[in-house]
């Protein structure tokens, strides 16, 4: 498990392909690799990779399945790039930002950029089935970092999150452009509560669902919106 607290930014130091499988050398933050074994996971760009190889004191290697490859931005990396890093959590740790798995569920594209006083506004446009996770105040995981979600826009797609200088500073949202893949790993107990709404709805409604969904859409209303998960404060 992860928390979603981004500990370094590490860089690719070497790729190498084999047959259905990527090795990558990631050069490290000094004292990130301290206590690091073979077998340890760590969260690399939000997608829990294990590590394979330890070179040095700060470098590490990682293969990459071809079907990670094919959901997530790692199979774009080349030598120089830069990716968010964080070592999975121990026992008692505190959970900053909320608890992650590691698991990619899609990649998004950073739809805009704006910048405000003292902040960094990204728009993200997200492929339509996966929004009715998304909810204004609730949690994200992008690339591997957890961000509130400040807006969203269920019909359109997209969200918002807003990031402050230190954010910037730990992460690599800074390099990031317009038209940039990102990953996502939405929060699981808000995918799990809306999934039990959605099924109960279809369990207890059956034919009469279409209808209701015709009824709600005349009203600016959906079913997403039903299956909201309450929020406190």
């Amino acid at each position: 498990m992860f928390t979603g607290i981004v500990q370094g930014v590490a860089q690719v130091a070497a790729i190498t392909d084999r047959p259905g499988l990527r090795s990558l050398l990631l050069s490290f933050p000094e004292r990130f690799c301290e206590g690091l074994e073979i077998g340890a996971s760590v969260a690399c760009d939000g997608v829990c990779l294990t590590v394979t190889r330890i070179q040095d004191a700060r470098h590490a290697e990682f293969d990459v399945m071809q079907q990670s490859l094919g959901l997530t931005t790692l199979a774009d990396l080349h030598e120089g790039s830069r990716i968010n890093v964080e070592r999975a959590a121990r026992d008692g740790a505190e959970i900053g930002g909320h608890p992650l798995s590691g698991h990619v569920d899609f990649m998004a594209t950073l739809a805009g950029i704006r910048r405000p006083e003292h902040n960094h506004v990204m728009r993200i446009q997200v492929p339509q089935p996966w929004m009715r996770y998304i909810f204004a105040k609730g949690y994200i995981a992008i690339n591997g970092a957890s961000l509130t979600v400040a807006e969203a826009d269920r019909k359109a797609g997209w969200f918002e999150v807003w990031l402050i200088p230190e954010t910037l500073r730990a992460t690599t949202f800074g390099d990031k452009a317009e038209g940039a893949a990102l990953n996502i790993e939405i929060e699981r107990s808000t995918q799990v509560f809306v999934d039990t709404v959605r099924e109960a709805l279809d369990e207890r409604l059956g034919p009469l669902l279409p209808a209701l969904e015709k009824l709600l859409a005349a009203s600016g209303q959906s079913l997403d919106a039903l299956a909201e998960p309450p929020r406190l404060g």
